[in-house]
């Protein structure tokens, strides 16, 4: 398992279009076969800082994902949304093991 998670911080005046964008990538990549999850989370006191939340099955899916026309859409759409570039931070899987992962 790979985990890893992006954190986005996003213009003001593009939060609910980032937010739409990035739910419908979510909804089609938790189609992928090497796609464990793929969560959308909001800050609370900041809303326009977000993480997603991607947990991959091998360290090969995450290329896999970024082939996919789903997510290319998406980085399209997003790039000028952004306040600063994103950044991703890799994470092993400690807990629940690879079969608490559905």
């Amino acid at each position: 398992m790979l985990i890893v998670h992006v954190h986005v911080h996003v213009k003001p005046d593009q939060v609910e279009p980032f937010k739409a964008a990035t739910l419908k990538n979510a909804r089609n990549s938790v189609q992928e076969p090497g796609v464990a999850r793929f969560d959308v989370i909001q800050q609370q006191d900041d809303p326009t800082r977000f993480v997603l939340v991607e947990v991959y099955r091998t360290s090969d899916d995450p290329a896999r994902h970024k082939e996919t026309a789903h997510y290319k859409k998406w980085r399209d759409t997003v790039a000028d949304m952004m306040a600063q570039p994103r950044t991703g931070i890799k994470y092993a899987n400690v807990f629940p093991d690879e079969q608490g992962w559905g």
